[in-house]
């Protein structure tokens, strides 16, 4: 049987991010450029691990919605 790969993360540094902006997940969700839920952002903050593509769309629309680019890293920290 093979060990199952941990998709809880714990809190990510995103929470961190959106509080400094005063930002709400409807506000990145207004912001995105591409197609982006509630579910996502919520996925995200709680650190469930997600997709390279959405990982991608949740820093488009925090790029977005605070002007500024934001490496990957200071996101995430998987």
């Amino acid at each position: 049987m093979s060990e199952e790969t941990e998709r809880n993360l714990g809190p990510q540094p995103l929470i961190q991010l959106m509080e400094k902006y005063a930002l709400k997940a409807q506000s990145l969700v207004a912001a995105s450029p591409t197609q982006l839920t509630h579910k996502m952002v919520s996925r995200a903050c709680k650190g469930r691990r997600l997709t390279k593509n959405t990982k991608g769309k949740v820093r488009a629309a925090l790029q977005a919605a605070t002007g500024e680019e934001i490496p990957m890293n200071a996101i995430f920290n998987y």
